[in-house]
């Protein structure tokens, strides 16, 4: 009996060290090549992995230049302090991390091809931006514990096979409301690059409500000192200098996102109207505006002052951004008659114009008359508008953030803290389950330019506040916009979402563990 037990206690024994042995070997095997947020666009496996070692440098061809050599910096400093490698940063050589641009067109301005092999992993892009989109799928190739900012243990090694790598929109985008709550440049820096990782492209700015203006504008400087001194709940407020805003769209650019401000008009318009007397019809300031209710503020359409308040706002604002957009709002505007609101959109879309951007508005947009070249961003939840499919035929552009969809400051359940429910609870499955293109019922072919994920800021007031509402959905809603349409399956991608559960939590994002997800 007891030398059947001690073989049963070793054949136990050995099953447990082969099942350790085997589990120790799955987490040191490579990452499949295709298990990325966003899916690429096509994946080709084989061949022999390629391992980052103590003599793995990154190399950058001389036709990349500057902005290549910047990124490769970039990436350098994103591996360095997980792995304790040098990684030199070099022009010359052969093998390591090789980062090249070529004339291959058909990478388009975004696109890609990452090639990894047992002696080199080569990214090629026709433009910079490529290269840099290459670098956050060679980030999420890699183990999750790269993103850690003390040295692990390794190994580093990336599968071996092809990605070839193109986005299905050229506007992917994310807003940021720091008009209801303030947040800080470093705050807003810290969501960019969060961004990035998933190859965002846009970031819009919500940059004045009823609640708080937030830019500084030389021409009417109690905008900014008066109008931005509070916040939802009665809060110090805060507003960006235009050192402050430059600093932001430097930080962006290097991220290869383009700012989008937004200054909403003619209504979400009290800090405004606040701070200035001459903007109302009566000559008189309302109070500072702390609460949450809409739709009951709106410039003075019919006076003079308020299209030269506007023109000084937009001159001033197109300065400080080189991003070709300029969005004016138009939403909510329920104390703006119609036929103001139409004069209105009329005459702040030639203003929009006469500084060389191009006009965004809410869709509401739609129901004015939309200039030539307009983008009007669709926040509905029904799909059913005519008003939106009639500005779509006659050739307006629309990017998409349905409220039950791309709204990331919905609710996920009934017991979620943060949040709103007004657009319905929107849980992570609920999220990524749309098409941009069918949403909305008899939009024509192409006139989608892309996607956008709103975060409104009612409820955040911390940084942690941005990462537990906005992740893990902003991941895919950056699928949708950049992932071909046939690679959209929620099996599929609830299981790559799990797969990032580490690599968020490596990052320091206080992300939601969703139900619906089997987080590893």
């Amino acid at each position: 009996m007891a030398g059947l037990l001690g073989a049963l206690l070793l054949l136990a024994a050995g099953l447990s060290s082969t099942g350790a042995t085997t589990a120790a070997a799955a987490s040191r095997a490579p990452r499949p090549l295709g298990r990325i947020v966003p899916a690429p666009a096509s994946v080709a496996p084989g061949g022999s992995p390629y391992t980052i070692t103590s003599t793995t440098a990154i190399r950058v061809d001389a036709a990349t230049g500057a902005e290549g050599r910047r990124i490769a910096g970039y990436l350098a400093d994103v591996l360095r302090p997980s792995t304790g490698y040098a990684l030199p940063v070099r022009a010359d050589g052969s093998g390591g991390i090789r980062l090249r641009l070529s004339g291959d067109a058909r990478l388009g301005e975004e696109g890609y091809r990452l090639e990894s092999g047992r002696g080199a992993v080569t990214v090629t892009a026709h433009r910079p931006a490529g290269l840099f989109h290459a670098v956050q799928t060679l980030r999420q190739l890699l183990p999750a514990s790269v993103e850690r900012r003390t040295r692990q243990p390794g190994p580093w090694q990336v599968a071996g096979g092809t990605i070839t790598d193109t986005p299905r929109y050229a506007y992917r985008g994310a807003m940021l409301d720091v008009s209801r709550h303030f947040f800080t440049p470093a705050q807003v820096e810290r969501y960019i690059d969060q961004l990035a990782l998933y190859k965002v492209n846009k970031l819009h700015l919500h940059l004045s409500d009823d609640q708080g203006w937030r830019i500084a504008i030389d021409s009417w400087p109690r905008l900014a000192t008066y109008g931005g001194r509070t916040q939802v709940g009665g809060g110090k407020g805060g507003y960006y200098t235009k050192a402050d805003y430059r600093r932001i769209v430097r930080y962006a650019a290097s991220r290869y996102l383009e700012v989008v401000p937004e200054i909403d008009t003619p209504g979400h318009t009290n800090a405004a109207l606040a701070s200035y007397a001459s903007l109302n019809c009566d000559g008189v300031a309302p109070p500072l505006y702390t609460g949450t209710d809409v739709g009951f503020s709106s410039l003075c359409v019919p006076k003079e002052v308020t299209y030269a308040f506007l023109d000084d706002v937009v001159r001033e604002l197109s300065a400080l951004t080189p991003g070709r957009y300029i969005h004016i709002g138009g939403d909510e505007a329920h104390s703006t008659p119609h036929t103001d609101y139409v004069a209105f959109m009329d005459k702040a879309q030639a203003v929009v114009a006469k500084y060389g951007k191009t006009v965004m508005g809410w869709h509401q947009l739609t129901g004015a008359r939309p200039v030539a070249g307009a983008v009007a961003q669709y926040w509905g939840t029904a799909g059913d508008e005519a008003e939106v499919v009639a500005a779509a035929k006659a050739g307006t552009r629309l990017v998409m953030s349905p409220a039950n969809r791309a709204y990331l400051d919905m609710k996920y359940d009934a017991t979620t803290k943060l949040g709103l429910d007004w657009a319905g609870l929107v849980d992570v499955d609920r999220s990524y389950a749309w098409d941009p293109s069918t949403f909305i019922k008899g939009l024509p072919s192409g006139s989608v330019l892309g996607v956008e994920a709103p975060l409104w800021s009612e409820t955040l007031t911390t940084s942690a506040d941005i990462d537990y509402m906005a992740f893990p959905r902003l991941p895919g809603i950056a699928e949708i916009g950049w992932s071909p349409a046939s690679t959209h399956s929620w099996p599929d991608y609830r299981s790559r979402l799990a797969e990032q559960g580490p690599r968020l939590a490596a990052l320091g994002v206080n992300f939601y563990r969703s139900p619906v997800v089997p987080w590893e």
